[in-house]
């Protein structure tokens, strides 16, 4: 059985990692073998770079392809390889890699929302109109698994998920927009970010109700990790983390079914705020989060594991062309945990 003294996990968007020739959205002909073998070469570098314990994927299109990248790693013999088992390459998906022992049961992809999951108000007075939101699953199934890496305690319950862009929604397409053409063009960009907004709120709500119903009233831990596509302080993060208090004495904090960002831990700890994982327009943001319950927070009564440091590797996001150079359109996120209970 494990008994791990130091846990690593990291989040990394593979930007559609896929075999060569193989369509992507309306890429019909997918990477050309160049692109392809520049991608597999960076994509072994990284995994090599980080050996974490545990890699959250995203943007997974065929498994294969990640599966040769570990195979030029020579680590391939070290991980458990999480995707889903029906997965025909036709879309993007999260996916996994467990270092090897440490996996308990089976995997699962979360499409839907939880059964009870409701959006829909009256307003809070009378001068605020009715609201009722219609969506009812995630736009990428949330991958879920658990890892035992303590004999002497609960297995961790890890989430991977990849929420909605901030890019916005075509709305060409539609139907409405199709028939007053000449008005809607003019607010295109504006309508299609706010569903983008809406979406990726209902997935955050979606997967705090999730992270609830697991964690309420138990001392089971949890760790989120995935591209959420929005800032750390952003209102997409805070729905999901409960948006807990960290300025608490030493093992007296900690909330029952909050979540910490390492972020936030790792500015405790350098006193300054200068990572990104994303450039758009010159303009650079954290969007990949590693997300952790209070068994995982150096000032919870409750804290099982201290945190120990996190780790950008995104020098690579100055690339102009991604797809020439193989690399990603995301900075990898790691993060390291000592065994340390309160």
């Amino acid at each position: 059985m494990p008994n791990l003294r130091e846990l690593s996990l990291v989040t990394f968007n593979l930007y559609n990692l896929n075999l060569p020739g193989k369509p992507m959205y309306r890429d019909y002909d997918g990477w050309t073998t160049e692109q392809y073998t520049k991608k597999i070469i960076w994509t072994a570098n990284i995994l090599k770079a980080t050996q974490a314990d545990i890699f959250g994927f995203q943007e997974l299109w065929n498994v294969d392809a990640l599966k040769e990248a570990f195979a030029l790693t020579g680590l391939e013999a070290d991980y458990d390889l999480l995707s889903p088992p029906d997965h025909g390459g036709n879309k993007i998906v999260c996916a996994a890699a467990v270092r090897k022992g440490l996996l308990e049961g089976e995997p699962e992809w979360i499409t839907d929302f939880p059964d009870k999951f409701t959006l829909e108000s009256s307003g809070d007075d009378a001068q605020t109109p009715d609201i009722s939101v219609n969506i009812h699953s995630f736009s990428r199934p949330v991958l879920s698994f658990k890892v035992k890496i303590r004999e002497d305690r609960d297995p961790v319950s890890i989430f991977v998920s990849h929420f909605k862009s901030k890019a916005p929604t075509a709305v060409y397409r539609e139907g409405w927009y199709r028939d007053d053409y000449d008005y809607y063009i003019n607010h295109n960009e504006s309508l299609g970010a706010t569903l983008s907004t809406i979406r990726r709120t209902a997935e955050a709500c979606a997967m705090r109700m999730i992270i609830v119903d697991k964690t309420k009233g138990n001392d089971l831990p949890v760790i989120v990790i995935g591209d959420m596509n929005d800032a750390q302080l952003s209102n997409t993060i805070n729905i999901v983390t409960g948006q807990p208090r960290y300025l608490q004495g030493l093992s007296t904090g900690g909330g029952d079914a909050d979540l910490y960002s390492v972020a936030t831990l790792q500015e405790y700890r350098s006193l300054r705020d200068v990572y990104y994982t994303h450039i758009h327009q010159e303009i650079r943001e954290s969007l990949d989060h590693i997300l952790v319950s209070q068994e995982f927070y150096d000032n919870s009564k409750k804290r099982v594991w201290v945190f120990k440091e996190m780790q950008i590797f995104n020098d690579h996001l100055v690339d102009e062309d991604h797809k020439e150079t193989g690399t990603s359109d995301h900075g990898v996120v790691k993060a390291i945990f000592k065994y340390k209970p309160a």
